[in-house]
This record gives structure tokens, C-alpha cells and sequence, in this order.
């Protein structure tokens, strides 16, 4: 299957500034916006997978609509709320969003196989089948019958660990993280949490979606000045989308007007003012570079020598959106012995990082390898752990790592 690999002429017509400055530090960071209005930002001729692509941006944004309505409810009905038995939060909304998307792909795309990380098992002891299937049918195509309840649960398990073995060739599915930072999820309206959604053809990435429903702020006074005054602009979300060769687009989830706009990766070219994120479960203290440089989470009172975390972001991928919509500069996950790092957690948001300009590798500079799961192609094996960047300070970074990975 041939693929798309050469990058679309888009022009840019407008800068926005989007990364922190220092009085010693000359601005650095300009980000080329371009704006069109159309159902996908690019056409036909230009994206091999349109097709799948719109298919997908349709369920992200119905998933991601989902979300936003179990939530609004969350906390009022007991039963919204539930734990695995890993102890990891995950609600009526992880199933509902895996059920919805693998129902709609699956009608339109029935060859494509599914990876995703929920099965239906802990759904059907604890009695929570009615409360998704309630869920998924508020959100099905208006053309579709009301779904049954063993038609929902079939979808759940079509994404899990046995519904699929894929061997050592080259391999085409799609990847769904239903809910990426559940905890965000149910933590409020501030934290990040992401429906990712990816599709590998013959085992290269093509395309990726990420809907983020309580993103806020990451457009240009240009853009935010044609939404109309009504909605709430601080609180509407997003819609990430990317296409081989065609860029990294975003939209905000709730205009109905598509306007999309380009994204690019920030220009930082110097660590010790860059703007990091790392996961939740690590701290700054436990990475290489904090021999280095410190970190502080206070953007007010930046020290020198000191880079910047970000609070907000609870999942994997909506660190990589931060990199990939130039909110920051780099993400750095270190893979623990004791813990698997999913391909769900990483998939889309390698696709969205790479079309905007940045760059994902391991430590060691050698790209994730999707297949190395030969089987099911739900476990990566990055050696040392992940890196994420703006492309510029990639290779700083692991020379950084490296050093003091030899010294200890």
C-alpha cells in the first residue's frame, strides 16, 4: 500500500506567539498559523486516508461529547464511577467511548482489526451494561438503530487483548486510548484528559485524532474573534488531527463552523528555558536532566537555570498535544521496570508530534517500535524511555541523558 509522504505547500498567513520569553533571552518562538474552513483541512488529492480520517474525526467528536455528558453527571449517580482491578479510575465513559468508536469504524472500515484497552469483563460484573449502552446510543448516528446491548458489548471486546493476533508482518488497525488521564477526567474542568484515536497502515502511522474537551486557549485573537460571542471560549475544547505529509490541524470542538488551523512545534533551542511535561506518576527529580537543570511548576517566579513544568496535564497524549500545538517544548517519560508502557498512550500522539515538526524517539535516539508486541500491538519497549520534542532540542536532550546515564 503506497503511502503519502511528501509534505503539502500551506501557506502561512499569520504569527502568534505562544512561549515564554526572559528579559536576557531574545523572543524565540513564533508559530505560523494558517486558517481554512472545510470539513478536513486538506483535500482528497493531498490525503490518501481522507475517508478514514473523516470517519474518525466524527466519532472523536461524538466520543469526546460523551465524555462531557457522563461527567456532567459523574458525581451525582453512583454508579458512573468505578475501579479496575489495578486500581485505576475508569468510568462509564472509557467503555462507552471504546463501544461507539469500534461500532462506527466497524461498520464502515469491517476489515480493520481495533487495539484498545478495555475489555467488558469488569463491565458485566459489575452490572454496568445498561448505564453504556445508554451512553453510546445518545451519541449514535442518526441513521443507526438503537443499539443492543450485546451489539455494545461485542464493539468493547472487539478492541481487547484476545479478539486479535497479528504476527510478525506488517500490520494495518487502528489504536484507541478511550480515555487518556482518566484521573484528569474525574479530577474537574481543569485537568487535560484525551480520546486518542490512530490508525496504522501496514505498520507505518498515517493518521491520528485527538479530541481534548476542556483544552482552553490555544488559538490566536485572530481565530477567537470569528467564534460567535456566545460560547464559552476558556471551555470548548479541541480537536487534533493528523495526516501523513499533510500537517498537524487543530479545530475547537464545539464551532460549528470547521475553521482549522496548522500547528507547529515552538522554537526553543535552549533546555535550560524550555517548557517540559512529565508524567504524574514521575517527578522532575527521578530524570537525568534534573542533575542539570531544576523545575518549578510556578510560571511567575522562573528561576534562572530552572525550566518549566506544566500542573495540568494527567495522561500521556495530552502532553504530547501540548508538544505537538507548541505549548511546550518537550515531554519526557521514563519507562519504569515494573510498569508496561502502552502503545495507546503513545500512538496518535507520535503522529500529531512528527507532522508538526517535532520528533519521538527513546533514549537512545532509536524510533518506538509500534510492532514490537508481534502479537497483539499493545506493548512498546522504549529503552530507557520516551522522548518528545520540539525536533530542536532532541538531540541536546539526549546527549544530556546520555551523559548522565554514563556517569551513574
Amino acid at each position: 500500500m503506497d503511502l503519502l509522504h511528501s509534505a503539502s505547500p500551506f501557506p502561512a498567513i499569520g504569527f502568534a506567539h505562544t512561549h515564554r520569553s526572559r528579559s536576557t533571552i531574545p523572543l524565540h518562538t513564533c508559530r505560523r498559523l494558517c486558517i481554512v474552513r472545510a470539513s478536513l483541512p486538506f483535500s482528497i488529492q493531498k490525503a490518501k486516508y481522507c475517508r478514514e480520517l473523516e470517519a474518525a474525526v466524527d466519532v472523536v467528536e461524538r466520543a469526546c461529547h460523551l465524555c462531557v455528558d457522563v461527567k456532567s453527571s459523574l458525581f451525582s449517580t453512583d454508579d458512573r464511577i468505578v475501579e479496575k482491578n489495578d486500581q485505576t479510575p475508569v468510568t462509564v465513559a472509557d467503555f462507552g467511548v471504546q463501544a461507539l468508536v469500534s461500532l462506527e469504524l466497524g461498520k464502515l472500515f469491517p476489515s480493520i482489526p481495533l487495539v484498545a484497552e478495555e475489555d467488558s469483563s469488569f463491565l458485566r460484573s459489575n452490572n454496568l451494561e445498561d448505564s453504556v449502552v445508554s451512553a453510546v446510543n445518545d451519541k449514535a448516528g442518526v441513521e443507526d438503530k438503537p443499539w443492543a446491548r450485546d451489539d455494545v458489548l461485542k464493539a468493547i471486546d472487539r478492541g481487547a487483548k484476545e479478539a486479535f493476533l497479528f504476527g510478525t508482518k506488517p500490520a494495518t488497525y487502528w489504536v484507541l486510548d478511550p480515555i487518556d488521564g482518566t484521573k484528569g477526567f474525574l479530577k474537574g474542568s481543569e485537568a487535560l484528559y484525551v480520546v486518542g484515536l490512530a490508525l496504522v497502515v501496514e505498520g507505518e502511522l498515517v493518521l491520528g485524532i485527538m479530541g481534548c474537551p476542556n483544552w482552553r486557549n490555544d488559538f490566536s485573537n485572530e481565530f477567537i474573534s470569528e467564534v460567535p460571542k456566545k460560547e464559552n471560549l476558556s471551555r470548548s475544547g479541541i480537536i487534533m488531527v493528523a495526516h501523513i505529509g499533510c500537517g498537524t490541524w487543530t479545530k475547537r470542538l464545539s464551532y460549528t463552523l470547521d475553521c482549522w488551523t496548522r500547528c507547529f512545534v515552538d522554537g526553543c533551542r535552549l533546555v535550560h528555558v524550555a517548557h517540559f511535561c512529565v508524567p504524574d506518576s514521575q517527578t522532575w527529580e527521578s530524570l537525568p536532566l534534573s542533575a542539570t537543570v531544576s523545575a518549578t511548576t510556578n510560571a511567575d517566579s522562573i528561576e534562572d537555570n530552572q525550566v518549566l513544568l506544566s500542573p495540568t496535564c494527567c495522561g500521556s497524549l495530552c502532553k504530547y498535544l501540548m508538544v505537538a500545538s507548541g505549548r511546550a517544548s518537550a515531554f519526557i517519560l521514563l519507562a519504569k521496570a515494573q510498569r508496561t508502557v502502552k502503545a495507546w498512550d503513545h500512538a496518535v500522539g507520535m503522529i500529531c508530534v512528527h507532522e508538526s515538526g517535532g520528533k519521538v524517539t527513546d533514549w537512545k535516539g532509536s524510533q518506538v517500535d509500534l510492532a514490537a508486541d508481534i502479537d497483539g500491538r499493545r506493548i512498546i519497549f522504549p529503552s530507557g524511555g520516551v522522548l518528545v520534542t520540539n525536533g530542536s532540542l532532541h538531540d541536546q536532550i539526549l546527549e544530556m541523558i546520555s551523559s548522565r546515564s554514563s556517569a551513574v
